[in-house]
């Protein structure tokens, strides 16, 4: 009895220590997984955090954007244009924007257009603190959330500046930071044709390009019909940022291209 009692001792200790061997190696794993999701949805190129410039895809889609900074007069007009072609772009709002005139920003919700963040004031973004970088966000992601619903996840830096910390942060904030491959330079008022030249004509017009323009340039609208039809004749489908970028199993290379992981 003494020998049975001894033995169901041994055998109590051997399933223990095979359990805790069993935990760990589950642990293990889990760890692995976790590190393999977060190595292959990442941001990071070398030492740096970068937003999104373009996106690496077979599929023959561009992108077009409108940075929301100032003036309006030209919005209704843009949206007019937009809805004849049947095509959906991103609009990038700053919070006095979006102050100054909500009826237009459900405008471009309700016309199926993506909204996108452009910070509160359209600071510099990578002279802020931290606090303050996701102050500048949060301020605008309200007001947007409070007007019509919709919870932002995409965010230009104004005048294309960030650091590291400006990437982080807006991550931590639930964005994808968004830049452009092509500039279409349109607030400097040269011209309808040069901003269709520029567009058109441009040597990093690809697949998985982001364009940008604003609606309050003064030639934009003017220009707006020919640049949708010459991209469309060039055999690039139009669609929202949201619809280009990947959302996760990404990572970026060292110009700021989006590459999904296979």
């Amino acid at each position: 009895m003494k020998q049975d009692g001894r033995m169901e001792k041994i055998l109590q200790q051997h399933r223990g220590m095979a359990l805790l061997l069993l935990c760990a190696l589950f642990s293990v794993l889990g760890c692995m997984r976790f590190q393999w999701r977060v190595t292959q949805t990442s941001s990071r190129a070398g030492e740096r955090e970068l937003p999104i410039y373009c996106v690496q895809t077979d599929k023959k889609q561009v992108a077009l954007s409108f940075d929301a900074a100032w003036g309006n007069e030209d919005t209704q007009e843009i949206l007019d244009i937009l809805a004849e072609h049947n095509v959906h772009v991103t609009f990038f709002m700053t919070g006095g924007w979006v102050s100054s005139y909500p009826e237009d920003v459900k405008k471009i919700q309700a016309a199926g257009h993506d909204l996108g963040n452009h910070s509160e004031n359209h600071k510099n973004m990578s002279q802020l603190s931290k606090e303050e970088k996701i102050s500048e966000l949060m301020q605008v992601h309200n007001k947007v959330k409070e007007l019509t619903g919709v919870e932002m996840n995409l965010f230009r830096p104004p005048y294309g500046d960030y650091d590291n910390e400006v990437i982080t942060a807006a991550a931590e904030c639930g964005y994808y930071p968004i830049q452009w491959s092509i500039d279409s330079l349109d607030w400097k008022n040269y011209g309808v044709q040069d901003i269709i030249d520029r567009v058109l004509q441009n040597k990093a017009l690809d697949n998985g390009a982001i364009i940008l323009c604003h609606n309050g340039a003064k030639y934009t609208a003017q220009a707006l019909e020919e640049l949708i039809t010459g991209l469309q004749e060039k055999g690039y489908e139009l669609v929202p940022i949201s619809q280009l970028i990947y959302k996760e199993n990404y990572h970026m290379d060292a110009a700021g291209k989006q590459i999904a992981d296979k």
